[in-house]
């Protein structure tokens, strides 16, 4: 900016003063109108309170920088179970702008229902005719053979071992957590023939995928970590190697600012590892995916939305390569279109937006700085008592339960629509068309490993699943008549809210003011507070009389609910309400 320019822009703000956290306390305390102020604060599910605002951070700290500088890797995720398939999608993504290939075999933790078959012959027709050469590698293994047998492909081709960008995958730990007994011999083979890695993984996707807090996830990370740094070691690498043949593995979701600051937790969580083991600290490989446990079987393009927001963050947050869940991928096996999609998001944040080309844009903002650090803290806790119980292993009750606890929060949570689901548990579109898909996927996957894995719609997806079988037998779904008391338009926020509530669970709504259209078995008043007090009695007593078996009111009863509950009221719907359960009772009255 030119020095005139700069006087210009000085002159204008002269006479502007800077306001200060003060002068935004009164506001908002004006617009609160004696409300607490607490109401703005949010908490995580690991405690970390959320500050509606924050002082920038200028502490000098270097930025939190991926391995290397510049874009992330876009990978493309193959996991079809056809070889000769996946080759042909494999060929596909590299055409299509794929900067690598994440290589996903069947029983891995990542595979979600599909997988390349772990066999050396398929494995050579999946990648007959790849040219491998400047392609990035991630492998989510199920048989740790398979790395061998990667690495023998590269070779052939006439690859330099030392040249090639492989994440191998490998795993010191088998699915109980126990040691594996051949990790030691199948690095000092990969590293012996040249490669450079990293060669093995700490994978904490399980526990995102069984609902897991971002701090236990973290842990979780640090703990299979260090278990592979004295794996390796005891296999004969010097420290130096064992830290150089190391990587990690995160999921990503659509909470922005927690994905980011988890990547960025990690890396100073990392540091600080490395610090307390003699060694001065270097960027780590971290491989980001997008999370299974966000992905919605219902309206499936909202998806495409999760599934950026998600890419964008671990993008902004230094994951050194990335690979999208196509967004029909809770459906089955997603199609040309839907890969087509998930590599394409990457694409655009990458060279459009060009998210990659500063390193750790986050650093110095305030939100962002504060989050991560208390990730770090309540990360680095847990680890602790991982460590003090002796071992993964040993440390797994105590982490089934903590997992468990989250995860029943979650599930609390998404009943209550405390965190809705667009398009599921929220807008749903009981016309929305069945997207196309490769092959189907059952409705419920648990995975692999001592985590079960989740999906956080699954309990309204149910419910909807339920209905469309009705509709399938019967030619229609179940009904609710929403009875409007006074003018419609004045009832309008109350008859949506109704509406969405019922949808949900795949119940159509009609709405009238005349009880004598109420033909369906199912009834909920709809009104202002005013109009309830008026006739929300007589109104239940009449919806009884035309042959409702359960009536609903839109709101609270407050002061008047014992009496429109002797009248006929069943339930009082409003926010805060179990959802779910509302919806379970409302289907078996209405069979």
């Amino acid at each position: 900016m030119s020095d005139a320019k700069s006087e210009d822009l000085a002159a204008l703000s002269a006479g502007f003063s800077s306001p200060g956290e003060e002068q935004w306390r009164e506001l908002v305390d004006k617009a609160l109108k004696g409300g607490a102020f607490d109401r703005l604060i949010s908490r995580t599910l690991d405690g970390i309170e959320i500050q509606p605002l924050y002082r920038r951070n200028i502490d000098g700290a270097p930025p939190l920088a991926r391995v290397q500088a510049g874009d992330w890797r876009a990978l493309a995720r193959i996991d079809h179970s056809d070889p000769q398939l996946a080759n042909v999608q494999a060929k596909a993504d590299i055409a299509g702008g794929a900067g690598g290939l994440h290589l996903v075999f069947a029983g891995s933790s990542g595979a979600y229902g599909f997988g390349l078959p772990s066999d050396a012959g398929a494995l050579r027709e999946a990648l007959a005719g790849v040219d491998l050469s400047g392609l990035a590698l991630e492998l989510d293994l199920a048989d740790q053979d398979m790395a061998l047998h990667v690495s023998a492909i590269v070779q052939q081709q006439g690859i330099a071992p030392g040249s090639a960008a492989i994440s191998f995958g490998l795993c010191a730990l088998d699915g109980r957590f126990a040691p594996d007994a051949g990790f030691g011999e199948r690095a000092k083979s990969l590293a012996a023939h040249g490669f450079s890695g990293p060669l093995a993984i700490a994978d904490a996707r399980c526990v995102h995928d069984a609902g897991g807090s971002d701090g236990q996830e973290l842990a979780f990370a640090l703990a299979q970590a260090i278990a592979t740094l004295r794996a390796l070691e005891g296999a004969g690498f010097t420290l130096e190697a064992a830290r150089e043949a190391l990587s990690f593995r995160l999921a990503l979701d659509a909470d922005f600012f927690a994905s980011l600051c988890k990547l960025r937790a990690l890396r100073r969580l990392w540091a600080q590892v490395e610090s307390a083991c003699g060694l001065e600290p270097k960027p780590v490989r971290i491989h980001a995916q997008t999370a299974w446990r966000m992905m919605t079987r219902r309206d499936p393009w909202v998806n495409v939305l999760r599934a950026t927001v998600a890419a964008f963050a671990g993008g902004a947050g230094g994951a050194d390569s990335i690979s999208v869940l196509p967004f029909t991928q809770a459906l089955g096996l997603p199609d040309a279109f839907a890969r087509r999609l998930a590599r394409n998001s990457q694409l655009v944040l990458a060279e459009e937006a060009h998210i990659g080309a500063v390193a750790d844009p986050a650093a110095g903002a305030g939100g962002f700085e504060a989050l991560t650090q208390a990730l770090c803290e309540k990360a680095w806790s847990l680890f602790q008592e991982i460590e003090r119980a002796g071992s993964l292993q040993l440390a797994q009750p105590m982490l089934v339960q903590a997992i468990g606890q989250a995860r029943q929060a979650r599930v609390r949570d998404i009943a209550r629509r405390k965190e809705p689901i667009t398009g599921t548990s929220s807008f749903p579109d009981l016309n929305e068309l069945q997207q196309s898909v490769l092959a189907p996927l059952g409705l419920v996957y648990r995975g692999v490993g001592p985590f079960e894995q989740m999906r956080l719609a699954e309990p309204f997806e149910l419910l909807r699943d339920s209905s469309d079988a009705l509709l399938a037998a019967k030619g229609a779904r179940a009904q609710v008549f929403l009875a409007v008391l006074g003018s419609p338009v004045a009832a309008a926020a109350r008859i949506d809210f109704a509406r969405g509530f019922f949808e949900a669970g795949g119940f159509e709504t009609i709405a009238s003011g005349s009880f004598a259209d109420c033909s369906a078995g199912l009834a909920c008043i709809c009104g202002t507070d005013g109009a309830y007090a008026e006739g929300a009695e007589a109104a239940a007593r009449a919806l009884a009389q035309a042959g409702a078996r359960r009536v609903y009111l839109a709101g609270r009863g407050g002061e008047a609910e014992a009496i429109l509950r002797a009248a006929g009221v069943d339930e009082f719907i409003h926010a805060g309400v179990d959802v779910v359960a509302v919806l379970q009772e409302a289907q078996a009255v209405s069979v």
